[in-house]
C-alpha cells in the first residue's frame, strides 16, 4: 500500500494522480458547470467559462474525456448536436470539489492567512 511520504511529488502519490486528472485553469470549472447545468452543447459550455479559448477548451474536453470524467454525446442530426456531461464516476468527485471551495471560503473568513500553527508551515502536508 503507498503512502504518502514524500507527497505530493512522488508518482505513486493519489494527490499527484488526482492533480492529473482535474489540475489545470479549466477542469475544474468546466465539471462544475457540468454538473450545474447539466447536459450542455460546446458554445454554451464555452460562454460560461470567460476567456477560455477554443483550443484549450476543446483540450481540456477531449482529456478529461479520455480519462473517463465527462461523457461526449453525438447526435445525428443536421448539423450535428454534440453535448457533454460528467460522467457517472464523476459524480462522487463533486462533493469533493464543493468541500474544496467551502475550505476556500474559510480562510477568506479566517482572515486567509496561515498562523503559522499548522502541518503546512513545515512543508509537510496535511493528511
Amino acid at each position: 500500500m503507498p503512502t504518502h511520504e514524500g507527497c505530493p511529488c512522488m508518482e505513486i502519490c493519489p494527490l499527484n494522480r488526482a492533480l492529473k486528472l482535474i489540475g489545470g485553469k479549466w477542469k475544474m470549472q468546466i465539471l462544475c458547470s457540468l454538473h450545474n447545468n447539466g447536459p450542455t452543447r460546446y458554445n454554451r459550455l464555452k460562454r460560461t467559462l470567460d476567456g477560455v479559448s477554443n483550443t484549450v477548451l476543446a483540450g481540456a474536453l477531449r482529456e478529461l474525456e479520455s480519462d473517463g470524467l465527462v461523457v461526449r454525446r453525438e447526435y445525428l442530426e443536421v448539423p450535428v448536436r454534440v453535448e457533454y456531461e460528467i460522467a457517472p464516476r464523476c459524480r462522487s468527485l463533486i462533493p469533493i470539489l464543493d468541500e474544496l471551495g467551502r475550505w476556500c471560503d474559510s480562510l477568506s473568513a479566517g482572515g486567509g492567512t496561515d498562523s503559522g500553527d499548522g502541518p503546512a508551515d513545515n512543508g509537510g502536508a496535511a493528511l
